[in-house]
């Protein structure tokens, strides 16, 4: 499989390791000061570049016809247009806050657990994320979709970064040494709390998600999630 990676930090250089260890050549690498793109030559794109260019990256691949994967966060107000762009051209695209096996079990497991929760009224939500000082953005992409789980779930209507609103569920974001990731849901109550966390030992299970994403994702059409690929229903 030819892979084109848009963005080439940290997980770029990882994710292009990983291709290579499971036999996929990378034909295109793309990033901040690149002036022309070869579509032509690309079975699937997968970027992690920085919000700014995510989305000229996501509409130049659907325009062009190749199935993207992306990893980058901080650019979703501007999700539905992106989607919309997709489903026009017929094209395939799949988005992820996060790419880890573990992460996505996760994201059901707090879905389940916020279901539980909304039965009883005693219980705050909150959410902590924790991650390397290089990390751009704040909160995380995964601390989003967890808030977006609970709020689905409950009567919680909308999150607030550091907010101490009652009616508001508060995501408390930090960013220390080199962490690679670590999230927490808390239930607080006056006599108890109940939590679940999710850490990672490293970036690898991430870069390697991508990569499975991209081989599942050839040959389809259609916009996806991590859910698709890992059959969890």
């Amino acid at each position: 499989m030819k892979i084109a990676l848009f963005g080439y930090g940290r997980m770029g250089k990882m994710i292009e390791q990983i291709s290579q260890k499971r036999g996929h050549s990378i034909v295109a690498r793309i990033d901040v000061g690149t002036t022309e793109i070869d579509y032509e030559h690309m079975d699937v794109a997968i970027d992690f570049s920085i919000p700014e260019s995510a989305v000229n990256n996501i509409k130049g691949c659907l325009m062009a016809g190749v199935p993207v994967i992306s990893g980058t966060t901080g650019w979703l107000t501007q999700y539905e247009e992106v989607t919309q762009l997709c489903k026009e051209q017929e094209g395939a695209f799949l988005y992820a806050s996060n790419f880890s096996l573990g992460v996505n079990i996760f994201f059901e497991l707090n879905k389940v657990l916020a279901r539980m929760m909304a039965k009883v009224k005693t219980y705050e939500a909150s959410i902590d994320e924790t991650h390397h000082i290089h990390k751009l953005d704040a909160p995380s992409g995964t601390a989003i979709t967890l808030a977006e789980g609970i709020i689905n779930e409950t009567g919680y209507t909308k999150w607030a970064l550091n907010n101490e609103q009652k009616d508001i569920l508060p995501i408390h974001s930090h960013r220390e040494g080199e962490i690679p990731g670590t999230h927490e849901v808390n239930y607080s109550g006056a006599e108890d709390q109940i939590s679940i966390k999710h850490i990672a030992h490293g970036r690898e299970g991430f870069a390697l998600g991508a990569v499975v994403a991209a081989e599942w994702i050839v040959g389809k059409k259609g916009i996806f999630s991590m859910k698709d690929v890992l059959n969890l229903g």
